[in-house]
């Protein structure tokens, strides 16, 4: 019955096909690995084992495989002797990078930290890994955006989502943005030690960027500080490699230039000139003051290795008093305290422009180091001590009365004393000059006074104008009088002028009438003594006399009888009897009138 059973079923189709597939599968060691798995291999037994030390078998030890299985179907890997792990892709996102940890291979030279770079398809390819010399532990290799198929036996893959587990920070593991306007300033973490007296690693070509760790140490580059920077840009970068630090680019304003001092470079070879004695200057790249300086605009510098002195190119004012300019440099000067020549101590606030030309600036950084150095080293001493030295030759009255003559003195040697440093003095100026109090009270009442004479004398003066005010107005009250006075003098003057004229008139007249009638009258007479000769030769003397006075009595109506007639007989009144007729006759007189 049983035996029945079992041919029955070993005569059935769908019960045998099954079965000599499973004897099939097992025998043959079918391996089927799906398209997005890699399959690692671990070898159960061999009749040889690794050597101490070793993790991963290229020789067909037991243990761990450097040959992964690749998407498909694959014979001979009985499970008896082999098992068979299904490993996912390695996926490194867009802007990712992942690090990379070698379980396996030689040991990291002493004074290396990374693992050389070995040339194994982005550790795919263990075997390749592990017999061309590639290094235990973490390696300078990184995988970048893409999908891999690693030995996860070989290699342990840290990407964003482990970095935490590895005590790393996600972001470091992001493509390093380097952003506009900034500059990276990279610190190797492996390489050869820095040259004994230097600061920076010097520059190494064909590392693009530091983002080819195993052509940077090939080319001999040390670690610690690069003189090489990163410009603005996303890199591939090692965090176990190399450390980044942005920082802004070097600005240079508008009327300044940058003077750069490089700590770094090629040797040192002086180019200032014979005549330049205090300093030295060098081309760019060069240990030293550059000689040409950086115009305004931003420049990409390393500023670790190398400091910018910004030095203004427009006229810089300094004040030795209690304000300060926006530019600070003068925030260490204060008001100079001099003597006198007469012993009294005062301040002198003063301010004095410089300029610093373009060409020069160099050298006048070379000199002093920086422009703060000048001001605190050369000029605060230079312009405090001269008018210290001048103050003394002068009372205080005298300085202060000669401001003006004190301040040109002091610019013309200033002037002399700056040009020894390259520097032009453009003017010095005298602020507020504060004289001991006692001699200013003095001085103020002195003042005062004088401030007060001329007050009397400008109120006597004024007193003056109003008495000669109150005189006009008083003038200019009476002057229609005084002008009608003046008229009626003239009108007067006139009159007499015109009766004078006038009298002159009539005399003339009368001389010229006289004059006629006395040629008339004499012509007359001559005729009348002629007529009278005649009459008294024909009638005689006395009877030619009666006759002529007989004519004139009637040609002048002569009275020969009284109109009243008063005797002096007796009995008469006489006086009254001729006043009564008198006064009859008037009476007659009115009546016919």
């Amino acid at each position: 019955m049983n035996t029945d059973i079992l041919e029955l079923l070993w005569h059935s189709w769908w019960i045998k096909t099954p079965l000599i597939l499973f004897l099939i599968y097992h025998l043959l060691g079918f391996v089927f690995i799906r398209e997005h798995e890699v399959g690692i291999v671990i070898k159960r037994f061999a009749m040889k084992n690794l050597a101490p030390g070793q993790i991963v078998a290229l020789n067909g030890e037991a243990g761990y495989q450097a040959d992964t299985l690749a998407p498909g179907l694959h014979l001979f890997y009985w499970r008896w002797q082999y098992r068979i792990l299904s490993s996912g892709l390695i996926y490194v996102p867009q802007g990712e990078i992942a690090l990379i940890v070698a379980n396996a291979g030689a040991s990291i030279p002493p004074g290396r930290i990374l693992g050389s770079f070995v040339d194994c398809n982005h550790f795919q390819d263990a075997r390749a890994f592990l017999t061309q010399g590639g290094e235990k532990g973490r390696q300078l290799g990184i995988l970048t955006a893409g999908t891999y198929r690693i030995n996860t036996a070989l290699f342990s893959v840290i990407n964003t989502n482990s970095a935490s587990e590895h005590g790393l920070n996600p972001a470091m593991l992001r493509l390093y943005k380097v952003e506009p306007d900034r500059v990276g300033i990279v610190t190797t973490l492996d390489g050869a030690p820095i040259s004994e007296g230097e600061i920076a690693g010097a520059i190494v070509t064909g590392h693009d960027n530091f983002q080819n760790a195993q052509a940077f140490l090939d080319g001999g580059g040390n670690r610690g500080l690069q003189e090489q920077i990163l410009l603005s840009g996303q890199w591939n970068m090692n965090p176990w490699f190399a450390q980044v630090e942005q920082v802004p680019m070097v600005e240079i304003p508008i009327g300044h230039v940058g003077v750069v001092i490089s700590y770094v470079g090629k040797i040192h070879e002086d180019v200032s000139g014979v005549d330049f004695k205090h300093g030295d200057l060098v081309l760019p790249g060069h240990k030293g003051v550059w000689v040409s300086p950086l115009f305004p605009g931003k420049h990409p510098l390393n500023v670790r290795i190398m400091r910018v002195e910004i030095v203004p190119t427009t006229n810089i004012v300094l004040n030795w008093a209690m304000r300060t300019e926006a530019h600070n440099y003068d925030s260490k000067l204060n008001s100079i305290t001099v003597r006198s020549k007469d012993g009294f101590a005062f301040n002198l606030d003063v301010s004095q422009i410089i300029h610093i030309s373009t060409e020069k600036a160099p050298k006048v950084i070379s000199r002093a180091g920086s422009l703060q150095n000048l001001i605190d080293h050369v000029l605060q001493p230079l312009v405090g001590n001269y008018f210290r030295n001048s103050a003394q030759g002068y009372s205080v009255l005298d300085f202060l009365s000669a401001r003006t003559q004190r301040q040109t003195e002091a610019t013309q040697h200033i002037r002399a004393a700056l040009k020894e440093y390259d520097v032009e003095a453009i003017d010095t100026l005298i602020g507020d000059i504060t004289p001991p109090e006692a001699l200013m009270k003095t001085q103020t009442d002195r003042k005062i006074a004088e401030e007060q004479q001329k007050t009397y004398e400008m109120q006597e003066s004024a007193e003056k104008q109003r008495q000669q005010l109150v005189r006009q107005t008083s003038l200019a009250d009476i002057q229609h009088e005084v002008v009608g006075a003046e008229q009626g003098v003239q009108i007067a003057e006139l009159h007499a002028r015109a009766s004078v004229r006038s009298s002159e008139g009539e005399a003339e007249s009368i001389r010229l009438k006289a004059s006629g009638e006395s040629d008339a009258i004499r012509a007359m007479g001559n005729a009348k003594a002629e007529a009278y000769q005649a009459g008294v030769q024909s009638l005689g003397q006395e009877s030619y006399a009666l006759l002529q006075l007989m004519q004139i009595i009637g040609e002048r109506n002569v009275r020969v009888v009284p109109d009243v007639s008063v005797s002096g007989a007796q009995g008469s009144n006489g006086l009254l009897d001729a006043l009564l007729g008198l006064k009859l006759k008037k009476d007659v007189v009115e009546l016919k009138a």
